[in-house]
């Protein structure tokens, strides 16, 4: 895949993600699926306004439960993504990383749960196994591009250790340190909404009062996680990283009570059922059943309410990026665009669907505005950051004729770039948002495991693996055509 001029290539890829969307748009269901919308975001809003914070029992027990599972999850991925980054040359290696990191945390919940119940290993395992390969991703790219010539100032026949460690982990240092901890304001937003599985995190308790219309104690809790990850700057000094988690060690020891059944997950909850009956003459007619009534209608519908996010995502980036660049506005506007981004990355995806789910209906539209938001929040956030490193002249047009001839056309390249990195994420938060009732292919799950039926869901989580995979591969291709720089990864990741 090529392209003549690389401003081609942008109008190209552009025009090709539009596309996607627009049709995306047009084929997805999004209407309106409750009787009184208006009246259930009144008495939201009035709930956001008046928060209750005596109204939950064992709330600060669910607090302390969601940063151990982030902080043990977090320690335990890095641990195991830093050992696979030191051979990330190793294709299997790769693959291995890519396909444990495509996995939701949910889905690893799930998963989990089968083994060692709703214990607090399930917890932190849910967190760390695909930490593991995100790390490693991030870490072993991190290796690759480093300098390699200090090497050279190390003594003749020095082993590939000391190398390693006083010739290359020090350049990449600050890197690494960096996103860790970019990776545990992330895991506290995982480990929140793995209450959604009922695992006692804030999550737990959020879905309960929300469902129920105690929307009072719902925003209480809301803002309990807020004010957690948006405090993080504050709170989270390296000195203190040992004393915090062995805390996290000490409140909520990552153990779990012996199944001696447990060994039954691998021999025969997850065996295709026409084997565990003994024949192979059903499995293609069992195969091919559930491919055409749940893997590819899954696929299908995760594939547009991820293309359409994507297109949602990108107009709000665009539009919203000025709101907090040096060149526009004021000191004042700028900061309280910078306090509205920041709280909307800073909410989970899935939480914000399930909160528009309760007010718009199980349609495809809360997970599209949901992904949206969050996402476009991060795009639009990014660009204005970066909007600053830009040198205008002094006689550049000003206001929207600025941003949209001036600013945007030099941002261009980072904000595609920021799309295309941003897409993967995207399509492995559309898969999982199904167990919320949005017809993606975690609604197919969702409902295998409702009904025992492991070997049906492992085989949907293992056709959303395949997607994300090729969403990936697609990505990668497309950033290459047009020479999109790979510099700005750790930063597209964050």
């Amino acid at each position: 895949m090529r392209f003549d001029t690389t401003a081609r290539g942008y109008r190209q890829v552009t025009l090709l993600l539009a596309l996607a969307g627009l049709l995306s748009l047009v084929v997805a269901d999004l209407g309106i699926h409750t009787v009184s919308p208006g009246d259930e975001l009144r008495r939201l809003g009035a709930g956001l306004f008046t928060p209750d914070f005596l109204a939950t029992g064992g709330l600060m027990a669910a607090l302390a439960n969601t940063v151990a599972f982030a902080f043990q999850g977090v320690a335990l991925g890095v641990c195991a993504g830093a050992l696979l980054a030191t051979v990330w040359h190793w294709r299997p290696v790769r693959l291995f990383s890519a396909i444990i990191r495509a996995v939701h945390e949910l889905f690893w919940g799930l998963l989990i749960i089968q083994l060692f119940g709703l214990s607090t290993l399930t917890g932190v395992l849910a967190i760390a196994i695909p930490y593991a390969g995100i790390f490693a991703k991030v870490f072993g790219e991190f290796l690759e591009e480093s300098d390699r010539r200090p090497q050279t100032a190390l003594a003749p026949g020095a082993d590939a250790l000391s190398r390693l460690l006083f010739a290359r982990v020090p350049l990449i240092w600050d890197h690494m340190r960096r996103y860790t901890a970019y990776r545990l304001e992330c895991a506290i937003r995982a480990s929140a909404i793995l209450g959604f599985i009922g695992l006692p995190t804030l999550g737990f308790h959020l879905e309960t009062a929300f469902r129920q219309g105690q929307y009072s104690a719902g925003a209480a809790l809301l803002y309990l996680l807020l004010l957690l990850i948006l405090t993080m700057r504050w709170w989270l000094h390296p000195v203190l990283l040992p004393v915090y988690l062995l805390a996290a060690l000490i409140w909520s020891p990552p153990v779990a009570p012996w199944r001696p059944d447990a060994w039954q997950f691998f021999l025969r909850d997850i065996v295709p059922a026409p084997l565990r009956e003994g024949g192979t003459g059903n499995v293609t007619p069992w195969l091919q059943d559930l491919l055409s009534t749940q893997v590819l209608p899954g696929l299908g519908q995760t594939l547009l309410v991820g293309c359409a996010a994507l297109l949602v995502t990108g107009l709000l980036g665009m539009l919203l990026a000025p709101l907090v660049s040096p060149f526009f506005g004021n000191r004042l506007s700028r900061a309280g665009a910078h306090v509205l981004l920041v709280t909307l990355r800073s909410l989970p995806e899935f939480l914000l669907a399930f909160v528009l789910l309760l007010c718009l209906g199980p349609s495809m539209l809360p997970g599209i505005l949901a992904l949206a938001l969050h996402t476009g929040a991060i795009v639009a956030h990014l660009n204005g950051h970066f909007s600053g490193a830009l040198t205008l002249r002094a006689d550049r047009p000003r206001g929207i004729d600025g941003y949209f001839w001036d600013v945007l056309p030099r941002l261009y390249p980072t904000f595609l770039a920021f799309l295309l990195y941003r897409w993967e994420i995207i399509m492995r938060e559309t898969a999982v948002l199904g167990i919320l009732g949005i017809h993606t292919l975690g609604f197919y799950v969702d409902s295998a495991f409702a009904e025992f039926r492991l070997d049906r869901a492992l085989l949907l989580i293992i056709a959303g693996v395949c997607l994300n995979l090729a969403v990936d591969g697609v990505s990668r291709r497309l950033r290459a055509a047009v020479r999109l720089s790979s510099s700005i990864r750790e930063t597209a990741h964050a």
